[in-house]
This record gives structure tokens, C-alpha cells and sequence, in this order.
């Protein structure tokens, strides 16, 4: 039975994940780019049906990426320090990618929407397009292991672990579908590309601050 005592303990980790992923979000990338694509060239439906497969390949590596952390956590006692270790400069780089990114100009939707097939597929065919995008793309792995390190502390519970995956996996779905339902209009697209070097800057603060929070706490 979980205590109110052990939800007090984890929670502010797990909330910390949360952000961390919600932030992340916002960073243009190739799943972001792509649904802005589909979304303003395909209309609403196929923005939608794309989000959903990227929200499901999200949710399925951070499942994978919990139970390897899991097997690796029992075998290795100190394998949790390496992980975090690792994820600490692995959002350090991302801060320095953010940053660069915040003095460059910003790509457009017309140019991700030109990379896409323009040929008419089903409901099914985005969603799988959408699946493959993190499935095949080995940041998202990584992003992954620097995200459960963050809320998944050494000698937590395994629904510690759960919450995370379960609540990014939400957050990732409900995100895109918000997305997928904005960049169907020309108007949100433009605001958007407006504001890329205010948004890349700030994740640049979040994701060093985070980083350096992982690799000097103890």
C-alpha cells in the first residue's frame, strides 16, 4: 500500500519529469516539425491521427527504457549514478543545442510539410507514420533515460516509475493532439515560428539548470 509519507517523497521528482518533458515538447524536433507538416498540408484529422502514433511510440520507449532500467538497477548497485551522470550531460547538451537553436532561424512549416509525401493515406497510415518517428529516432532513447533518472531516484519503488512513464506518456499524447489541432491554422503556425528564439532560449536555462541539478546531486 502506497503511503501519503512515500508520495510526499517522490512526488516532486516525478512532477520534475513531468516538466522536463513538457518542455521539451515545446523544442522543435522531428516529431514537432512533422506534425506541423501534416497538420497544416493534410488538415486536422491526419494531424491527429499522427499524434496519436507519436504519443504510442513515446509511451512504448519510456516503458522499455523503465524495465531496462529496472533489470540494470538490480544487477548493478551503482548503475543509478552512471545513469544520472549521463543524463545530467545528456541535458546539457540539449541546453547548448536550445541555445544554438534560439540564434538560428527558425524552419518552416512549409519546408517540413515539403519533406512529407503529399499522397493521400489513411487514418491509419498517420498514425503509424507518427509511430515510427520516435521509434526510429535513437534521441528519444536517450531523452528518456535522462527523464525517469530525473524522478526515479535510487531505491525508489517501481509505481515511482510507473507514474512517470504513465504520466509522460499522457502528457506526450494529450500535447501533440493539442498541436495537431493548433497547426491546422495558418495563424498559430506563424505565431509559433515568431516566438522560436524566445521559447528556444528559455529551454536552454531549463535544461542546464536540470542537467546540473542531476550531476551534482547526491
Amino acid at each position: 500500500m502506497i503511503s501519503f509519507a512515500e508520495i510526499g517523497q517522490y512526488l516532486p521528482g516525478i512532477l520534475l519529469s513531468y516538466a522536463a518533458l513538457l518542455v521539451g515538447l515545446i523544442s522543435p524536433g522531428p516529431a514537432l516539425l512533422g506534425l506541423m507538416g501534416i497538420s497544416l498540408d493534410q488538415g486536422r484529422r491526419a494531424g491527429q491521427h499522427f499524434a496519436l502514433g507519436i504519443g504510442t511510440g513515446s509511451f512504448s520507449i519510456g516503458l522499455l527504457t523503465l524495465t531496462g532500467l529496472s533489470a540494470v538497477l538490480a544487477t548493478y548497485a551503482d548503475a543509478m549514478t552512471a545513469i544520472r551522470i549521463f543524463g545530467g550531460l545528456y541535458l546539457l547538451w540539449m541546453s547548448h543545442r536550445a541555445f544554438r537553436t534560439a540564434f538560428c532561424k527558425a524552419p518552416s512549416a512549409q519546408t517540413s510539410a515539403a519533406a512529407l509525401d503529399a499522397a493521400q493515406i489513411s487514418g491509419r497510415g498517420y498514425y503509424f507514420r507518427g509511430l515510427g518517428l520516435p521509434l526510429t529516432n535513437p534521441k528519444a532513447i536517450l531523452t528518456w533515460i535522462a527523464i525517469i533518472s530525473i524522478g526515479f531516484q535510487e531505491g525508489a519503488p517501481l509505481w515511482v516509475g510507473a507514474a512517470i512513464v504513465i504520466g509522460c506518456g499522457l502528457i506526450s499524447t494529450s500535447t501533440h493532439l493539442l498541436y495537431a489541432t493548433a497547426f491546422s491554422t495558418a495563424p498559430a503556425i506563424s505565431i509559433y515560428r515568431r516566438a522560436a528564439s524566445w521559447i528556444n532560449g528559455l529551454l536552454g536555462v531549463f535544461f542546464a539548470a536540470v542537467g546540473i541539478r542531476l550531476l551534482f546531486n547526491r
